[in-house]
């Protein structure tokens, strides 16, 4: 009897993880979900370091790699460096010596601080241009741009997207409600969300308790949910239509909201584009504006 072969390539290994996920262990679907959301780290790092970076023992990435069919977790890592030196490998290796730059200077000014945060945005940014499907882009402003209402979530970390989310679209000529947790009505009110609505949720670790509640109470009425997440293995994701992953790269305070808001503000420009009907040029007014 011949055993399968392990994925040869990236997309499938990926694909392979989504399937078996929900049936993994505890420690496996945390591994799972750091090699999604840092695919760049798995192909440069070390085994150890990476374990380090998870507070999980090497030996387990060892076995999860084991467990999708690879001999150990080299072989696995290899599907994430031959990504990486098909995405923008001009701009990695600039990256890589900006970092290693700072990295040899003793004492970082607060010059330094802010050259190191902009790399690790850009960094950001740089996936979010490679990775982020068009075609669901495009799908998102649809299906937004014609609902009745857009009702939005998002809570701790998430909360500046989601108030970004909500201006961009209301001047944009959107009707928007809020979920807001204050007064505890969050959940009463997303039962009211109808057939023509639909539901814009963003939340990124660590998920907040109500933003997966709500999603998952909404996806039981089949109502029309676009999400903003992390990670394709999110619990966001099996609830939502059109899930956007985007990955946020470690900063010294928390991690880089930089390429969730540009996320936001291309959905949102996508949005406008048609409702004023120009796919070209579309603009979404400011409040501070002023008619003479």
């Amino acid at each position: 009897m011949t055993q399968d072969l392990p994925p040869q390539d990236y997309e499938s290994l990926i694909r392979l993880i989504h399937d078996r996920h929900h049936n993994m262990s505890k420690t496996h679907q945390q591994i799972a979900i750091y090699l999604t959301q840092n695919p760049n780290d798995i192909a440069v790092r070390s085994v150890n370091a990476i374990a380090q970076s998870c507070n999980i023992h090497a030996s387990s990435f060892v076995r999860f790699a084991q467990s999708l069919g690879y001999d150990g977790f080299k072989s696995l890592q290899m599907l994430f460096q031959q990504r990486l030196t098909t995405a923008a490998p001009g701009f990695e290796a600039r990256t890589h010596a900006l970092k290693q730059e700072l990295k040899s200077r003793d004492d970082l000014s607060g010059a330094d601080l802010l050259r190191d945060l902009v790399v690790s945005d850009a960094a950001s940014v740089q996936s979010l241009i490679d990775e982020i499907n068009v075609t669901d882009l495009v799908k998102a402003a649809e299906i937004i741009s014609t609902a009745e209402t857009v009702f939005l979530l998002g809570q701790l970390r998430s909360a500046p997207i989601i108030e970004l989310i909500r201006y961009l679209l209301t001047m944009a000529g959107k009707k928007c409600v809020m979920l807001d947790p204050s007064g505890g009505l969050a959940t009463h009110i997303a039962r009211t969300i109808g057939p023509k609505d639909v539901l814009l949720a963003v939340s990124f670790r660590f998920y907040a308790n109500e933003v997966v509640s709500i999603v998952e109470e909404v996806a039981a009425l089949n109502r029309v949910i676009v999400a903003v997440s992390d990670s394709t293995l999110s619990p966001l994701a099996k609830s939502a239509h059109i899930l956007f992953a985007t990955q946020e790269h470690p900063g010294p305070l928390s991690r880089s909201l930089t390429a969730p808001i540009c996320l936001a503000q291309a959905i949102a420009l996508a949005v406008a584009s048609r409702i004023q009907n120009n796919p070209n040029m579309p603009a979404i007014p400011s409040v501070t504006s002023t008619n003479k």
